[in-house]
């Protein structure tokens, strides 16, 4: 399975952007799907994540302003930013991972989101 992110660029604080993720194989019901995001010298964090039956994860730094959507019969997966701060700025990569068998963890090239003040 390759994951395939698009969407990135660069926008001025308040403004909003749309990540999409595509995977190309097969991939099964019952797994989460997730974006993270890696800015320069801090870990890989999860932004948001949101399982095959549609439950939501967010993280507190992004409640309120991005939306984290999955279309199950084409397995994409879309991440609207709304009111961008510059501390988003970082690269995001999407991930589909499932603990149960078969077991996987897939992970995109990922794409730079650039936030000016």
């Amino acid at each position: 399975v390759q994951l395939q992110a698009s969407g990135g660029g660069s926008v001025q604080a308040g403004g909003s952007l749309r990540l999409s993720c595509a995977a190309s194989g097969r991939v099964f019901s019952g797994d989460i799907w997730g974006w993270y995001r890696q800015s320069a010298g801090k870990q890989r964090e999860l932004v948001a994540s949101v399982t095959s039956g549609g439950t939501t994860n967010y993280a507190d730094f992004v409640k309120g302003r991005f939306t984290i959507s999955r279309h199950n019969g084409l397995n994409t997966m879309d991440l609207q930013m709304n009111g961008l701060k510059p501390e988003d700025a970082a690269v995001y990569y999407c991930n589909t991972k499932r603990v149960y068998t078969p077991t996987y963890n897939y992970w995109g090239r990922g794409t730079q989101v650039t936030v000016s003040s």
